[in-house]
């Protein structure tokens, strides 16, 4: 066991689940200085991520890994020298306890064992493929007027492979779909680019509309549409 990150052994299929905010957990040692109410806002969490990932982990027969600690002690999906990686600042709300937080400490503890992990989970495959699973706010507090009407988001930076099959199937099976929404795999793509492009390992990215997986209806609906397309992309890729 690791506080870095927690791993679903659902199976051997050579696909990895990969949820870098999946958890809302803070550390006892470590005080952010904020409303507790906060952990449960997408700031500190990609809500219903957690509990999608480990529906497809046993869905599929696959190993998922998720993050350990919540985005706002350290995120998970940034490169190492990025901007917001210890934040003091999310979606208008001040992290104080994060001001004076050591960076160096932070990475060792939790982001260098979480990317060490998935790297030799990937290592351990003849053939992976890899599922990123995020989720994202329909309504930021900084920006109100700001429309997010889309179900799901898919992401890519340069490999678009997985991306444009999927896009369709998900389209047939009823979701409307954001291609590179609410926001650009271009831009917020850290671990895929660490893990999947920089290897050239064929992966899709999703970011699910939280509010349509808040409950464990939702989030079965979504594993179940979700589960079968990663299959069909990582088949079509093989």
């Amino acid at each position: 066991m690791s506080e870095a990150f927690t791993q679903i052994d659902g199976g051997d299929l050579d696909l990895l689940v990969i949820a870098d905010h999946a958890s809302a957990h803070v550390p006892d040692d470590i005080d952010l200085d904020i409303d507790p109410a906060l952990l449960n806002e997408h700031i500190a969490v990609d809500i219903g991520v957690a509990e999608v990932s480990q529906l497809l982990a046993g869905q599929l027969g696959c190993k998922a890994i998720l993050g350990g600690v919540s985005r706002l002690v350290i995120d998970l999906n940034r490169e190492d020298d990025a901007p917001g990686l210890l934040p003091v600042m999310s979606d208008g709300h001040a992290i104080p306890g994060n001001r004076d937080a050591d960076l160096a400490e932070r990475m060792i503890r939790f982001h260098h064992p979480y990317h060490h992990q998935v790297a030799r989970l990937l290592d351990g495959m003849t053939a992976p493929f890899i599922l990123s699973v995020h989720s994202f706010t329909p309504r930021l507090a900084s920006d109100p007027g700001q429309k997010r009407p889309w179900d799901i988001g898919i992401l890519y930076n340069q490999d678009d492979r997985a991306a444009r099959i999927a896009i369709p199937l998900l389209e047939a099976a009823g979701l409307k779909v954001g291609d590179q929404l609410p926001y650009s795999g271009q831009l917020l793509n850290a671990t895929m680019n660490r893990h999947a492009e920089a290897n050239g390992i064929a992966y899709l990215g999703i970011e699910m509309r939280q509010d349509l997986v808040g409950d464990a209806a939702g989030q079965k609906r979504f594993a179940d549409i979700v589960g079968p397309i990663a299959l069909e992309c990582r088949s079509r890729l093989a």
